[in-house]
């Protein structure tokens, strides 16, 4: 034998002690508390992370089963008859649920015009005070297509102030706008760019008129690494934020 047979050999070897049964359902559900945090449809980073989690499970499997008996092949006849493979039916990505109203914004693209609405979230172990998160996504026509969804992660969804702030990534060949919500009554908001002012588009959220959705015209903010501290003023002008 040589050095390739003997470490075959080794690894058809049972070890000293059996691998425990991998605990898929712990893993998955720890993965979707982490994702709830933000989500992007494509996501290489996750795709690649997914995929290492899936070999070590695998590779430890293999290790502790034995390698399966040679099976012997039968002759092949001289001609098959031609087989149909059956199609294994598709399905397409998670339907969309808005609470409330889904918010235009007029931009429009070859996936759909891009709008805003807010997507219930249930987690009540990992984050207990948190119960919606704002999508961003695509609509044309009836079709609804959630994109990224941004979401607070600690403390309070609705606490007084600017949450989940997002957005800037290219998702389906568009820039996804620069957005948030506000908790409280903003009725104007402004940041800073390269020391030139610019104003958000606004839209309070329909199942509570308390909270305002925002977002960036990409052309002006492209991504929110350029953002100056956001500011939040009332009706009157006021400033609601230091």
């Amino acid at each position: 034998m040589n050095d390739l047979d003997d470490f075959r050999a080794a690894l058809r070897q049972p070890p000293d002690q059996p691998f425990a049964e991998p605990d898929l359902d712990r893993i998955m559900a720890g993965g979707t508390r982490l994702r709830r945090r933000r989500r992007v449809v494509t996501s290489t980073a996750g795709i690649a992370a997914a995929a290492v989690v899936v070999l070590v499970v695998v590779f430890a499997v293999q290790l502790r089963q034995p390698a399966p008996a040679p099976v012997a092949q039968p002759p092949s006849p001289i001609s098959i008859a031609p087989m149909k493979t059956p199609q294994t039916p598709t399905t397409g990505p998670p339907k969309a649920r808005p609470v409330g109203d889904v918010v235009g914004t007029g931009i429009k693209t070859r996936a759909g015009e891009i709008v805003f609405f807010a997507q219930a979230i249930d987690e009540p172990q990992a984050l207990p005070g948190i119960h919606f998160g704002v999508t961003a996504g695509f609509r044309s026509g009836d079709s609804l297509q959630a994109a990224l969804l941004s979401n607070e992660f600690r403390g309070s969804d609705r606490s007084f102030g600017f949450h989940a702030t997002d957005g800037g990534e290219v998702i389906q060949d568009q820039v996804i706008p620069v957005f948030g919500y506000f908790a409280g009554p903003a009725a104007k908001i402004t940041t800073s760019v390269r020391g030139q002012t610019v104003e958000a588009k606004l839209a309070k959220w329909s199942a509570d008129p308390n909270v305002v959705i925002f977002w960036f015209n990409p052309d002006s903010v492209p991504n929110s690494d350029v953002l100056t501290p956001l500011i939040a003023y009332d009706g009157n002008g006021k400033r609601l934020t230091k």
